[in-house]
């Protein structure tokens, strides 16, 4: 290992590691998004089920999805990192999953009435828009975490940016995640 990477020694022949600078990050992200493309590939109709559900306003397929590739696609040691990373984790896998619709148009932390919502969505086609925010709960305590970001999608008026767009059907998704489990709700 290249001295200068090494970060800290979690374990015998566990090393946390950083990513030295943004060209590299670039590379690791390119590596990932790649990744889940071909994941996707194989898994075009499941892709599907979940995706739809989305503008449909089905919290239960949602939860049930995006819960079943948590517990295939990581590891609790991905979680791993420092509690104010973490809803990073899993607001990067859902918009991995989420490109799998090339007609959506996808924004991530995009500045949206007074502040900055996780995953903003629109289906131009149809015209419908989609607020997604996450919440990562060290507690456990999954319904809390999506009534807190639902909350939050409210206060902040995080369906503002879809609405200026002249999106008119805007749904609104509190999600919560603690190491392989989720809980998704839809709010009014």
């Amino acid at each position: 290992m290249p001295k200068g990477c090494q970060r800290e020694r979690v374990g015998a022949t566990t090393y946390r590691l950083a990513i030295p600078n943004l060209e590299i990050r670039q590379i690791f992200v390119e590596q990932i998004q790649e990744w889940f493309q071909e994941d996707a590939r194989r898994d075009t109709p499941t892709l599907d089920t979940f995706c739809a559900a989305f503008p449909e306003g089905d919290a239960q397929t949602v939860e049930r999805q995006f819960g079943a590739y948590l517990r295939r696609m990581i590891s609790i040691r991905d979680t791993g990192v420092r509690k104010e990373r973490k809803e990073n984790f899993y607001h990067g896998i859902l918009l991995g999953l989420l490109r799998h619709r090339d007609d959506w148009i996808l924004y991530s932390n995009a500045e949206s009435g007074d502040g900055y919502s996780d995953i903003l969505v629109e289906d131009p086609e149809v015209g419908i828009g989609i607020v997604i925010e996450l919440k990562y709960r060290e507690d456990g305590k999954l319904e809390e975490g999506c009534r807190e970001a639902l909350e939050q999608i409210e206060d902040l008026d995080y369906a503002a940016r879809l609405e200026d767009d002249g999106i008119e059907t805007v749904v609104r998704y509190g999600i919560a995640c603690n190491r392989k489990k989720c809980r998704v709700i839809k709010g009014l």
